[in-house]
């Protein structure tokens, strides 16, 4: 059986969670009760919420999917990631949701925004793959 995990984090640590190849233990996690679709949004926009606690106003919000086979408090390799949400803009409505992206493409989530950073695999390197 598996467990969909959904964590908050911030673009920079985005980035970083792609570079290791991992997302950390200490990174907040929500988990849905359900595996029904009422369940996985309010999970996600909790975690969405929380990304947003703490970072200066108009930071987009992120969260990180993934599917588990069991502990939910594990360490995340990155293979297992699903998807990523990421605000598209710094003027997201906080009530909407933010929009998908397929692991494959936090590139694009990286690149966009006033605060964001570019990743360094976009220059010619490789991201950390677990």
């Amino acid at each position: 059986m598996t467990v969909r995990v959904y964590v908050a984090t911030t673009l920079a640590d985005l980035g970083d969670h792609l570079a290791a190849g991992t997302v950390p233990t200490t990174a907040e996690r929500v988990v849905a009760p359900d595996d029904d679709e009422e369940s996985e949004y309010d999970a996600l926009m909790t975690a969405a919420g929380l990304s947003s606690a703490g970072q200066p106003a108009g930071a987009r919000r992120v969260v990180v999917v993934a599917e588990l086979p069991g502990d939910a408090d594990a360490e995340i390799p990155w293979r297992d990631v699903v998807a990523v949400h990421a605000d598209e803009t710094t003027d997201a409505d906080p009530d909407d949701p933010p929009a998908w992206y397929a692991p494959q493409e936090v590139d694009v989530i990286l690149s966009r925004g006033p605060y964001s950073r570019p990743a360094p695999w976009i220059r010619g390197g490789s991201p950390g793959r677990g």
